[in-house]
């Protein structure tokens, strides 16, 4: 499979990175007007390496990347707004497409996306990391042995983003609780369902960089937490985790040491055992497959992403009349 990467912020630097070592793949080409400078920010205290493109394509527009016949597949790393064209565009040109989260600005667009793959017969993912992440993973594997839900709650943070212009523009990227808690809201669709309601409040202001959000996902039986946003600006740490209750345990993770923590009913605390491997090579590598065999991906099912976007929707919308 020949793969470009159009879009060398962090995330494209990272991905790139990626499928420079991956088997059966070839890196064939970037686009970017400059791939000498690609970024090394980004929240997850992953530095992207220095990357040698010497030896790979360069296309200054992502079209004249889609007329070049030798790509199978485009990695869509570009900022959000510009995720739900591209893509199309990508699919239309006969181009299998990976688009970095979230699939769409809206519900609508998501669903524009997924008509266009159906339509081309095009292998369509969104890389919704925590699908891959070994303590998301084996935390789903976990609530499917502890019986019945009673709670759930995720938290996601992290101070405005020094190292992004479009970011900070919610015209361009949703917002910063939009953009941070499409992953929790989406890794909630993948264990819990979909929810039969949503509501929120927050806070929002730009200028001192807070966009906070406080949302309940209620389901049949118990509800889920979702909580985060940008807090402020300056050093403020990212950080994620959650705790899930179950009536034969509760489960806790936190960013800070890493750990998947069991509290069984009537046992002590076990740090459950992680599977193995990096999540965005388990990603990255699970969209090949697919792309291979040319089956669409049932762990992260485009339908699904959409469903996160629309439930994300729904949050922003329920905070903004509080």
């Amino acid at each position: 499979m020949r793969v470009v990467v159009s879009g060398l912020g962090f995330m494209g630097a990272t991905h790139a990175g990626v499928w420079s070592r991956m088997a059966g793949v070839e890196l064939y080409g970037v686009v970017s007007r400059d791939p000498g400078k690609h970024s090394t920010g980004g929240n997850l205290g992953r530095d992207a390496v220095p990357l040698d493109f010497s030896r790979v394509k360069t296309f200054h527009t992502l079209e004249e990347a889609l007329r070049d016949d030798a790509v199978d597949a485009v990695d869509l790393c570009t900022p959000t707004d510009r995720h739900a064209p591209e893509a199309m565009a990508c699919l239309r040109a006969g181009k299998h497409c990976l688009v970095e989260k979230p699939l769409a600005l809206t519900g609508e667009l998501a669903d524009h996306v997924i008509q266009e793959a159906e339509h081309s017969g095009r292998i369509l993912m969104t890389a919704q990391v925590l699908r891959f992440m070994p303590a998301y993973v084996a935390a789903k594997e976990q609530v499917g042995q502890l019986g019945p839900v009673r709670a759930a709650t995720f938290r996601r943070r992290c101070a405005a983003p020094a190292w992004s212009q479009w970011l900070t523009d919610p015209e361009r990227s949703g917002g910063g609780a939009f953009d941070l808690l499409i992953h929790d809201v989406d890794y909630a669709r993948w264990v819990f369902g979909l929810p039969r309601s949503v509501r929120a409040s927050g806070a929002v202001d730009p200028k001192r960089g807070i966009d906070t959000l406080a949302g309940e996902l209620d389901f049949d039986g118990f509800t889920v937490a979702v909580m985060g946003g940008w807090h402020l600006t300056g050093d403020y740490p990212f950080s994620m985790e959650f705790t899930i209750l179950c009536d034969g345990g509760v489960l806790e993770y936190s960013s800070a040491t890493g750990d998947l923590n069991l509290f069984p009913i009537g046992g002590p605390k076990e740090t459950v055992k992680l599977p193995p491997g990096d999540a965005f090579e388990q990603e990255l590598a699970h969209f090949r497959d697919c792309v291979n065999r040319g089956t669409a991906s049932l762990v992260c099912p485009p339908r699904e992403s959409a469903d996160a976007v629309k439930i994300m929707e729904s949050l922003v919308k329920s905070r903004a009349r509080c």
